[in-house]
């Protein structure tokens, strides 16, 4: 079923057929949660209201897999008393998400519609910056002391840890609440039940401080390959969990923002197909007028030789290739680079080490590319295709000079500006492929006729 036939039933007054179960003796595979929830998604703001309603008891869990604007538009809609089951079923990082979406007006009032523990502890972790993993913690996670029985801890945990994403994992805690341990249950089924849990404890965890910021609990996820991880504050006391879902998405809404970026556009807030248009318009606007600008120094720096120009016309039909090639080598360097410093595989200590690096691979890419640029003049002087002139050896000389030149200086320039951003506390995504290419343009030019005016001094200039 396309989205117009949904749309058409659901104006038909045919709603609850979407969701309904089907009884028949071979019934369909019912729909997923997460199905159901990009279906309203995709739906129109009259349509959203009615498509919930025929959820049913399936309300609370399709809520949280809608997209922020979505939960939004329907806590705004529905009844008071709804909004407040609603929200007082979330999660506690499924509730933080949208509570911090919210302005400092509508703040108030939904904090109000909720419980007197829930609206403690969401008011506890807005209070962490939003970069910080508070704004992931789930506070539905069991802990045991270490003096239990395996018996003992499985019907303490049976009565009090709650089926979800977390529920693969349980945390051994001493009598004030610090943690000691985290063990999956599969270890807990696997015992024999007289024994203590302080007999299957291995003494190894890790755990990620409340204050941590979301990029080290992605680096943490990914170095130990765990699917739930523990939060604790400075005195070592469990304030929550986080969980591999979560993480997940962090790391993609990270990865988007960054490719938008290097592309040479402001980050979107909301998906591409979301985006109104004019909003897409101011976000692609603003880096392509500083590109425009930026390359209009390109157009100076020809006027500045343009006394060279005039006396070796030639000199202009190599100006594409020259300076592609530095812009080329920067972008490619700028993109190595950045994605190494995103895997923390590089740090802005690292940088005499790149700068050495960049530069011999500079200069090996432009011996390549400048041998061919002299092959290239050659044979086509050698089978008289185009004629170069008496000086066309000398002409070659200098494009050959000229892109190892700037082919050095584009790795270079590629390689360092996302280490100074770094360095200067700005996201390195921002020195896009665009902006290396356009630098390299500019000062490429100075380049290619500083080298053309010293080998062609006498002979063509």
């Amino acid at each position: 079923m396309n989205l117009r036939e949904i749309r058409n039933r659901i104006r038909a007054g045919e709603v609850r057929a979407l969701f309904a179960r089907n009884e028949a003796p071979h019934p369909a595979p019912q729909l997923h949660a997460v199905d159901k929830a990009e279906l309203i998604n995709s739906l129109g703001p009259d349509e959203i209201l009615p498509a919930f309603a025929a959820l049913g008891d399936e309300q609370l869990e399709v809520f949280p897999y809608l997209d922020l604007e979505r939960q939004k538009e329907l806590i705004d809609r529905l009844p008071r008393g709804r909004v407040s089951h609603i929200l007082n079923s979330l999660s506690s990082d499924d509730r933080t998400a949208l509570f911090a979406s919210f302005d400092e007006e509508e703040l108030p009032r939904y904090l109000a519609l909720l419980n007197a523990e829930n609206e403690s502890t969401t008011n506890d972790l807005l209070e962490y910056p939003e970069g910080s993993v508070a704004m992931l913690v789930d506070t539905g996670y069991a802990t045991v002391l270490e003096d239990m029985s395996i018996a003992d801890a499985m019907l303490h945990l049976r009565r009090n840890l709650k089926d979800n994403e977390a529920a693969d994992v349980f945390f051994v805690v001493d009598h004030e609440g610090h943690l000691l341990d985290d063990i999956p249950v599969r270890r807990l089924v696997l015992s024999e039940p007289d024994l203590s849990i302080r007999e299957i404890m291995d003494g190894f965890f890790v755990s990620l401080k409340i204050t941590d910021t979301k990029e080290e609990a992605i680096a943490c996820f990914k170095q130990y390959d765990r699917v739930v991880l523990p939060v604790v504050d400075e005195q070592n006391k469990m304030r929550g969990v986080i969980t591999i879902d979560d993480v997940l998405d962090v790391a993609e809404e990270r990865d988007t923002r960054e490719m938008q970026r290097f592309g040479g556009l402001e980050s979107l807030d909301y998906p591409y197909v979301e985006t109104p248009f004019f909003t897409l318009i101011r976000k692609r606007a603003g880096w392509l007028v500083i590109l425009f600008l930026s390359e209009m120094l390109t157009a100076s720096a020809m006027g500045y030789f343009s006394h060279e120009i005039e006396k070796a016309v030639v000199l202009a039909l190599f100006v594409p290739l020259v300076i592609s090639s530095g812009g080329n080598s920067g972008s490619q360097a700028a993109t190595l680079i950045i994605r190494a410093m995103a895997l923390k595989e590089l740090s802005i200590r690292d940088w005499w080490y790149v700068m050495r690096r960049e530069i011999l691979s500079g200069l090996s890419l432009g011996v390549v590319l400048g041998s061919l640029g002299f092959v290239r003049i050659s044979a086509w002087q050698g089978l008289h295709w185009i004629d170069y002139g008496p000086h066309w050896a000398l002409l070659g000389a200098t494009v050959a000079c000229s892109l190892i030149g700037i082919v050095m200086w584009g790795t270079l320039s590629g390689s360092m500006i996302p280490i100074l951003l770094k360095k200067f506390g700005l996201d390195p995504a921002t020195s896009s492929a665009p902006f290396v290419a356009t630098l390299v343009d500019v000062t490429g030019l100075v380049i290619y006729f500083s080298i053309a005016a010293t080998i062609l001094s006498g002979t063509l200039l």
